[in-house]
């Protein structure tokens, strides 16, 4: 399958760079758009809607430390970079919605193994609600 948009979601780690190299390389193999997500759960439906801070770069949903890591990856593309949604919630519960409207036909998100994992796995909530194919890459 030849993939159109793909979608990465990031988290506040330097694992996410990996994700990010995963997803270039793929998008390049076929010429693809790359996209990416951030949702920060831990302070609830603050906003509801996802905020495009590629096409409104001066607004900031979260804290200014949290805004300082996602600006970094914005840098450390070497690919153009479609559009980064920046939001509050349940990361789950907006992909389903942003696959439909923004034609988004692959996610790539991370799976941490760790002692947490085996007994919260928020890679199986993502795998239950995506809509589109998944990749999911297991960081340290």
């Amino acid at each position: 399958m030849k993939y159109q948009h793909i979608l990465v979601a990031l988290d506040l780690s330097e694992e996410s760079n990996l994700l990010i190299d995963k997803a270039v390389y793929h998008a390049e193999l076929v010429n693809a758009k790359v996209s990416f997500i951030h949702v920060d759960g831990s302070i609830g439906e603050i906003y509801p809607e996802l905020i495009d801070i590629k096409a409104e770069p001066d607004q900031r949903p979260l804290n200014l430390h949290a805004m300082e890591v996602l600006h970094k990856y914005q840098e450390y593309i070497e690919y153009p970079l479609s559009h980064f949604f920046v939001g509050t919630g349940d990361l789950a519960e907006k992909l389903k919605d942003l696959c439909q409207e923004q034609s988004i036909d692959l996610i790539i998100f991370g799976h941490h193994h760790d002692l947490l994992s085996h007994f919260i796995s928020y890679s199986r909530r993502l795998l239950n609600k995506a809509n589109v194919d998944v990749l999911v890459v297991p960081v340290k």
